[in-house]
C-alpha cells in the first residue's frame, strides 16, 4: 500500500498540488485550510451584513452578568434560561444593527477625539474627579469588556442616540393640541350605578351538569409529578472554628492589617433636606433653601433649623446629624459638596435626586489603623473563616468522589460526618424550601441520572456557602383525579358560572329596557341606582372598570342618558349611566404649559422613533443561521 501512494505521489499534478499547499502554507499559515472545511455561516445577517459569533456570545455573557447582578448577592446562574438569554439577545443585535445602518445611512457621524471625551467624562472610570486608566481598565475586566471593544461600543450607542435624538428634538405639539388634551384630561361626567350581583347560592346544579363539567376539563384535573429526595448538605459554617485560632495567626493577620493600611479621610456632618413635591416646585424648594442657608448665615443654629425643617425624618430629630462618613456613601453632588467644605462651613444649596441640601461640616479625621485588641475579634473571625473555606473546598472535592463512586449516600455521609435528610415531595416547579426552591436542584431531582439510573447527582450548590448531594427517595407519577376528590371544586365552578350566565341574562334585559326609556324602578324594584354625581377622571370612589366604562362613552343626546353593561371580576354585571359631560377648564400656568408640551412632544417622538424602527424591520432581509 505504502509503495502505491509513493508512485502516485510522483507524477506533475501531484506535484502542482503539494507545491500549492506549500504556498498556502507560506502566505496563509495552516488556520487557511482548517478554515476552508470548519467555516461556519455568522449566526445573524441583517441586510447582508454578518453580525459574528463573537459578538453574539459577547453580548450573550454581559446581558447574563447583568442579569446575575440584578440578582443579588446569592445568584443562581443556573436560574437563567438559556434559550431565553440567547434569544433576547440576537432580537438587541438585530434592532442594534438595524439602527446602526440607519443612522450611518443618513450621515451621523462620532470622531475619535469625541469618543475620547466621552470615556474620560465617565464617573465610572474616575478617581477624586479625574479620569484613570487603571480604574478604567478594571471596571471594563469587570465587564467582560477590553478597550478597543468599549470604543466600538461607544461609537454604535452614540451613533444610534444621534438618530434618536433627531427624531426627539424634532417633534412637537400644536397650541390646539395641548387646548384638546388640557379639556380632556380635565373633563368631568356625571354618571350613576347599579349593580347586579351573580349569587351562586340562588342558582341550581344537578348532578350532569357536575359530571359534564368534569368530562370537559378532565384534562386539567391530574396531579403534577412529584419527587421526594434524600440528601446530604456540606456547609461552610461547620467547618469554621474561632476558638481554635491561635494567638500567633491572629498576630500575622493583625501584621498584615497594619501593612495594608492606607488611612482615610472621613468627615462629620449635619444636612438639611429641602423636598420638591405637589406643593413646592424645584424653584421654590431652592428659593427656601436660600433663605434657611442665610438665616444660619445670621446667626441661628444648623441643628434646631435641621430639626424644624428638614424633610429627612432619619436625621431631622437628631438635628441633621449623619456621623462620621468616607467617601463612597453618599450620592455625587453631596459627596463633592461635603469633601470641599472646610469645617465649620455651610454649603450653597446641593440638588440632587431628593431635593436640595444644605451641608454643614462639624468635624474632620483621617482614620487610624486599630489596635490588636480592637481588631481581634474580627481577626480571629477572619482567620477561621479562610481555613474553613480550604477545608470546605477540600471537603467538597471529596465529597464529589464519594457520591460519585457510590450508588447512595451512605458513605460520604459516613466519612464527611453529614446526616442524610429527606425532603419533602416537590414538583417540577419546585417546593417551599431552600433545597426545592433551587432550580439547580429541582433540574437534577427530575433528570434521568436520578429518575432512571438512581444515582448519586453531582454537588449541586445552593449559595456560595452550602452545596448538596441528592439521592431519589420517592417517586409519585402523575395520576388522574376521579370526579369524587373535586366535585366541591367543580360544583362551585359550575355554579358560579351559572350564576354569571343568569346575571348577565338579567343584566341585559334591564339594559335594553332602560334604553327603551323605561325606569329602573319599574324593570327592578329591589335594585336603586347610585346618585348621580360629577367626576373626574382620578375619581377614586368610583370603581375602576366604571370609571373606565363610563370615560369611553359618547355623550348623551337630547336629554337622554346613555347606558352601557359592565362585566366585573366577580361575574357581578354594573349598568352605568351618562348623564352629562362638562368641559374642563384649559387655564395653565406658562410652566405648567412648557411641561405638557414638552411630554407630549416627547411621546410622539418616542412614538415616530418606534414607528421608524418598525419599518427598518419590514423591509429588512434578516437571516438567522
Amino acid at each position: 500500500m505504502l509503495q502505491t501512494i509513493r508512485e502516485n505521489t510522483t507524477g506533475i499534478i501531484a506535484k502542482v498540488i503539494v507545491g500549492l499547499i506549500v504556498i498556502t502554507f507560506a502566505l496563509w499559515g495552516v488556520e487557511s485550510l482548517v478554515s476552508l472545511t470548519n467555516r461556519e455561516p455568522a449566526p445573524i445577517e441583517v441586510n447582508g451584513e454578518k453580525v459574528s459569533n463573537q459578538e453574539l456570545q459577547q453580548g450573550i455573557e454581559l446581558q447574563r452578568r447583568q442579569i446575575l447582578a440584578q440578582m443579588g448577592e446569592n445568584a443562581d446562574p443556573a436560574a437563567i434560561d438559556e434559550k431565553q438569554l440567547r434569544q433576547m439577545v440576537i432580537d438587541g443585535l438585530v434592532q442594534r444593527t438595524l439602527l446602526l445602518q440607519s443612522a450611518q445611512e443618513m450621515g451621523f457621524h462620532l470622531s475619535e477625539e469625541m469618543i475620547d471625551q466621552l470615556i474620560v467624562n465617565t464617573p465610572q472610570f474616575q478617581i477624586d474627579g479625574k479620569f484613570d486608566r487603571a480604574q478604567f481598565e478594571s471596571v471594563l475586566r469587570g465587564a467582560g469588556l477590553t478597550p478597543l471593544l468599549y470604543r466600538d461600543l461607544v461609537r454604535k450607542e452614540k451613533l444610534i442616540d444621534q438618530e434618536r435624538s433627531g427624531y426627539l428634538l424634532s417633534a412637537f405639539a400644536t397650541n390646539d393640541e395641548l387646548e384638546r388634551l388640557i379639556a380632556l384630561d380635565r373633563q368631568t361626567r356625571e354618571l350613576s350605578w347599579v349593580t347586579l350581583p351573580a349569587d351562586p347560592t340562588a342558582v341550581s346544579v344537578d348532578e350532569s351538569e357536575i359530571a359534564a363539567s368534569y368530562e370537559q376539563q378532565k384534562a386539567n384535573f391530574v396531579t403534577e409529578e412529584q419527587v421526594r429526595v434524600d440528601y446530604v448538605e456540606l456547609d461552610r459554617e461547620d467547618f469554621a472554628r474561632p476558638d481554635e485560632v491561635s494567638a500567633a495567626e491572629i498576630q500575622s493577620a493583625y501584621q498584615q492589617l497594619v501593612d495594608g493600611f492606607k488611612s482615610q479621610e472621613e468627615r462629620s456632618a449635619r444636612h438639611i433636606l429641602i423636598d420638591i413635591n405637589a406643593e413646592r416646585d424645584d424653584a421654590a424648594a431652592l428659593a427656601k433653601a436660600n433663605a434657611l442657608r442665610q438665616e444660619i448665615l445670621d446667626g441661628a443654629d444648623f441643628a434646631a433649623v435641621a430639626k424644624r425643617e428638614s424633610a429627612d425624618l432619619g436625621s431631622a430629630a437628631e438635628g441633621g446629624e449623619l456621623g462620621y462618613n468616607g467617601r463612597g456613601v453618599f450620592v455625587e453632588p453631596f459627596e463633592k459638596a461635603l469633601f470641599s467644605l472646610a469645617e465649620g462651613a455651610v454649603s450653597e444649596p446641593v440638588r440632587t435626586e431628593f431635593g436640595y441640601h444644605l451641608i454643614k461640616v462639624d468635624g474632620v479625621r483621617q482614620t487610624e489603623v486599630p489596635t490588636l485588641a480592637e481588631a481581634e475579634t474580627d481577626l480571629r473571625d477572619q482567620v477561621a473563616q479562610g481555613k474553613a473555606e480550604q477545608q470546605y473546598v477540600a471537603a467538597l472535592e471529596r465529597l464529589a468522589d464519594l457520591s460519585f463512586s457510590s450508588t447512595d449516600l451512605q458513605s460520604a455521609a459516613d466519612e464527611l460526618g453529614l446526616q442524610i435528610r429527606t425532603s419533602e415531595l416537590f414538583s417540577r416547579k419546585g417546593g417551599a424550601d431552600a433545597l426545592s426552591l433551587s432550580p439547580r436542584v429541582v433540574e437534577a431531582a427530575f433528570s434521568d441520572q436520578i429518575l432512571k439510573d438512581q444515582l448519586n447527582s453531582d454537588p449541586l450548590e445552593l449559595d456560595a456557602g452550602r452545596t448538596v448531594v441528592i439521592h431519589l427517595h420517592e417517586h409519585v407519577e402523575p395520576r388522574q383525579l376521579s370526579l369524587d376528590e373535586v366535585r366541591p371544586q367543580i360544583e362551585q365552578q359550575v355554579r358560579s358560572d351559572k350564576a354569571r350566565s343568569v346575571a348577565a341574562q338579567q343584566a341585559e334585559q334591564w339594559l335594553a329596557g332602560l334604553q327603551q326609556g323605561k325606569a329602573l324602578a319599574d324593570l327592578a324594584p329591589q335594585l336603586q341606582w347610585t346618585e348621580p354625581r360629577a367626576v373626574d377622571r382620578a375619581a377614586q370612589d368610583v370603581p375602576a372598570t366604571v370609571l373606565r366604562q363610563v370615560f369611553s362613552m359618547p355623550r348623551p343626546r337630547d336629554q337622554q342618558p346613555e347606558y352601557a353593561l359592565v362585566a366585573q371580576a366577580d361575574g357581578s354585571q354594573t349598568i352605568v349611566a351618562l348623564h352629562a359631560v362638562q368641559a374642563g377648564s384649559t387655564e395653565l400656568s406658562d410652566e405648567e404649559r412648557r411641561s405638557l408640551a414638552a411630554m407630549l412632544s416627547n411621546q410622539r417622538g418616542q412614538l415616530e422613533y418606534q414607528m421608524h424602527l418598525d419599518t427598518l424591520k419590514k423591509a429588512a432581509e434578516i437571516q438567522l443561521n
